[in-house]
């Protein structure tokens, strides 16, 4: 017997409207907005911190996952094979032969990459799966700006050859860690990843400007859009309508609204 009914998928995030392009998904999740406004609450400290953005990453992997990953169709038998002969699933599912790696940017990005690799470990072979750990800072200039990323050690698998490769950073501020990384992974490993996805609790304009022009077949998911700063007749509009006047960065490249330094509060260390 053949089920069609799971023969075919036209699962889609859904997502805010925008005009930042397609390869942007501003998710449409109340619930994700709930958590993340409790996370970026002054008064919310570990352990609800930790909590938090566990969850919310696993909410946003779970999607990432079902957007982004190849699918194959199966057919798995279920425990009831051993009293019927038709107890087998028949229909799609993620295809457990896709090769990932995941990389984590200490402080902030250290949590997520640990869920986002534990799920893909649950969901995918395993030998097919990777973690990668890089350690970077931000570079400012004699005014306190961010000019770039300072990179001060990294562990690092070999190749990325046909590797779908994520990047769970929660804040998307400037894009100065993001494009630091992208292009390391883009050229100075063995081999092309198969697709760059980079994943965020926040993120602002001036980011997803910053890293679509220095890696524009990235693809960028984010639970909340912060411009905080744009004037009000910009925030009356749909995101993008007015990109170059948006604004969610302020003078020390700290996004407005945002979370106050998701890296210090997650591991209490304010440094």
């Amino acid at each position: 017997m053949v089920e069609t009914a799971y023969s075919h998928t036209s699962f889609r995030v859904p997502e805010i409207p925008h005009k930042y392009g397609p390869r942007v998904h501003l998710l449409d999740d109340p619930l994700a907005w709930s958590l993340l406004a409790q996370l970026c609450a002054p008064e919310t400290v570990q352990p609800r911190v930790g909590n938090l953005v566990r969850m919310l990453y696993e909410k946003l992997a779970q999607a990432v996952i079902a957007a982004e990953f190849p699918r194959k169709k199966v057919a798995i038998p279920t425990r009831m094979v051993i009293k019927s002969p038709e107890a087998v699933y028949r229909g799609l599912a993620i295809d457990d032969e896709t090769k990932a790696v995941t990389v984590g940017i200490a402080r902030a990005g250290t949590m997520p990459s640990q869920v986002v690799y534990d799920l893909l470990n649950e969901v995918m072979d395993p030998s097919a799966v990777r973690q990668d750990h890089l350690f970077m800072s931000r570079e400012t200039d004699k005014d306190g700006k961010v000019i770039g990323a300072t990179w001060h050690d990294a562990k690092i698998g070999r190749d990325v050859e046909g590797r779908i490769l994520l990047v769970p950073d929660p804040m998307g501020a400037t894009g100065s860690s993001i494009n630091s990384a992208l292009t390391h992974y883009k050229t100075r490993l063995e081999g092309t990843p198969a697709v760059c996805i980079t994943m965020h609790l926040v993120v602002t304009p001036e980011y997803i400007k910053s890293v679509l022009a220095a890696h524009p077949e990235t693809i960028i998911y984010a639970l909340r859009l912060d411009r905080g700063l744009s004037p009000s007749k910009v925030l009356s509009t749909v995101p993008g309508t007015h990109w170059d006047e948006e604004r969610g960065l302020d003078e020390h490249q700290y996004i407005v609204p945002g979370a106050g330094g998701v890296g210090e509060i997650l591991n209490n260390a304010w440094v």
